[in-house]
């Protein structure tokens, strides 16, 4: 799946936090207070209790984050090039497999239970769960670096250019768990702030360190070589280590800081019944185990995708740098750019889930429905005009991006951008699904999509000379499958009616009309400015201002609706100005 499992996982922290359960003689009561440290307080308490800024705070740099990794990717191509990202793309693929089943449930679990003991105020447990993290981080993390780093050959045997990358990325396994820690602690303690600017620090590190080490590992040898492509992909991996060591060493100063107000509360605790460290590894075991099952089915898509591209191909008789270089166009190109407004879509939706979350905890379904409807509206709007715009201007776009980028990349984008929307939809429904208490009907949705995706996959592949192209089809497919799937649970939860006008048609009639003015308006500047970069640019900025004006048009947006959107107010201001309300 195009989300990625840092994306997946930052979702959960957001929806564990949403609501507060405080456990009393045994029984779960609801807490719908806004702030959820209700028991006795330590100094920390009662920071950040505005649960949506928050989530606000953690988006925002998600898409920071984001365009960090966007800009970056540029100059790395031009080290790497197709085949260099492709042995890349091979390594990380595993990498964030092992790495999302061994430590990277690890920040939710953390957060949910540790918040859980100190809303109550037990901060003696809430430290013990912190302990036996750590000893499980310390085993978990060791024993998947250690399988990871020997069995590299086995891992990527489809590739054996790709192996030297995957053993430089196994230490970072084994790193990666401390930094999940202290992300998990401190989100415990109601502040996103910590994990937002370790995000952005982790991409700012990894991007510097990726693109100096690539460019000296793969100096000494001629560019265009396998070797060149072989050992600037191992810098690319010191990268990826280097961020998750930069985003540690910020996040265990800000837990430093903070470290003297926990011990306190700890201190000051004087709660009788002290869980075992026994007892509390069963919980924690038993809170890992179905998120990490959730994350797997989410995000296998990419390494089964990568095997079953390297299996039936070979099997076809392409040699192994054809592969290498047809799977890096699909993944350091293609599916760079189709993340972007996937956060952006996920961040729009977000802000709608502590809502839908409350309310269908009430039993009131009619807003539960009327939020569900404004969430995928929100995000909906966003995506289908960023899906469309890619879509049109993608050869300018990735000239931009990755300057003497294969055609073949562009082509990708034109035929797959449509998959942007399904994903966007489908991780909005998702976040639902699992704010309603359903954590396993996406699960089961995305595992059904993935068994389906597959065999279409395989067909494609054997039957067609499609190659890359089947790939994209294939994300198509899964894409798809897990919106109408998710759909009929919702639907079979009494969710009531979806407003499909204000979802889907609105946002795609105007985003149509506004890829028609885009590639206009970029071919006529093409050719009268003679710089298509510029006309780029010119055309963007039209757009946007065509699509404002356009939804405003076709959407039917009241002026409350309007003002219950982000940045309400200035945009009826705007629509009042120009008698578009």
């Amino acid at each position: 799946m195009f989300f990625s499992c840092v994306d997946y996982i930052n979702i959960q922290l957001i929806t564990n936090r949403i609501l507060q359960y405080r456990y009393i003689n045994g029984k779960k009561e609801l807490d719908m207070s806004t702030n959820t440290n209700t028991g006795k307080k330590g100094k920390l308490s009662g920071k950040g209790s505005n649960l949506a800024l928050q989530a606000g705070i953690l988006a925002g740099a998600g898409i920071v984050s984001r365009i960090i990794g966007l800009l970056y990717r540029s100059p790395l191509y031009q080290i790497l090039g197709d085949e260099g990202n492709g042995y890349y793309g091979s390594a990380y693929a595993i990498y964030a497999m092992v790495i999302m089943i061994a430590t990277y449930s690890i920040p939710t679990a953390v957060s949910k239970l540790v918040a859980g003991k100190i809303a109550i105020g037990q901060y003696k447990s809430a430290r013990r769960i912190y302990y036996c993290t750590f000893i499980y981080v310390v085993i978990a993390g060791a024993v998947a670096a250690l399988i990871t780093y020997f069995g590299a050959e086995w891992f990527v045997s489809d590739q054996p250019n790709a192996v030297l990358s995957l053993k430089i990325l196994a230490p970072t396994i084994f790193i990666s768990g401390f930094l999940a820690i202290f992300r998990g602690y401190l989100q415990a303690y109601n502040t996103m702030v910590p994990t937002s600017i370790s995000q952005i620090i982790e991409q700012l590190a990894n991007a510097v360190v990726s693109i100096v080490a690539a460019y000296m590992l793969a100096r000494p040898f001629a560019a265009g070589t396998t070797e060149h492509a072989k050992y600037g992909s191992a810098g690319s991996a010191m990268g990826t280590g280097a961020g998750v060591l930069g985003g540690l060493i910020f996040i265990l100063f800000a837990y430093a800081k903070r470290r003297k107000g926990i011990m306190e509360s700890v201190k000051n605790d004087t709660s009788p019944d002290t869980e075992s460290y026994g007892k509390l590894f069963r919980i924690i075991i038993a809170t890992v185990t179905p998120i990490v099952v959730a994350a797997v089915v989410y995000n296998v898509l990419t390494p089964i995708d990568m095997k079953v591209f390297y299996v039936v191909m070979k099997m076809k008789g392409m040699d192994s740098l054809e592969m290498a270089k047809l799977y890096g166009i699909y993944s350091g190109q293609y599916t760079v750019l189709t993340n972007l407004p996937l956060a952006i879509a996920a961040s729009v939706g977000i802000a709608y889930i502590p809502g839908i979350s409350g309310v269908y905890a009430q039993k009131d379904m009619k807003k539960t429905n009327r939020l569900l409807n404004q969430a995928l509206s929100m995000s909906m709007l966003v995506t289908i005009p960023c899906a469309v715009g890619m879509g049109v201007l993608a050869k300018p776009i990735i000239q931009l991006l990755f300057a003497g980028a294969d055609p073949m990349a562009a082509k990708c984008m034109y035929l797959g951008f449509i998959s942007i929307v399904f994903f966007a939809q489908s991780t909005v429904t998702n976040s639902v699904l699992q704010a309603m208490g359903k954590v396993m009907a996406p699960v089961i949705n995305a595992t059904l999509a993935l068994a389906i995706h597959v065999v279409v996959l395989v067909i494609m592949l054997y039957c067609t000379d499609w190659a890359l192209y089947a790939l994209v089809f294939g994300s198509i497919v899964n894409s798809l499958l897990i919106c109408i799937f998710n759909q009929r649970s919702l639907t079979k939860y009494k969710t009531g009616r979806m407003d499909n006008r204000r979802i889907y048609v609105a946002p795609t009639i105007a985003s149509i009309f506004m890829g028609v003015v885009t590639i206009i308006v970029y071919e006529g500047c093409r050719k009268l400015l003679g710089n298509w970069v510029i006309s780029m640019f010119i055309a963007v900025f039209v757009a946007i201002i065509f699509y404002a004006v356009a939804i405003l048009k076709v959407g039917g947006y009241t002026e409350e609706e309007l003002l219950n959107m982000p940045k309400g107010g200035l945009i009826v201001k705007f629509a009042k100005k120009f008698r578009l309300l």
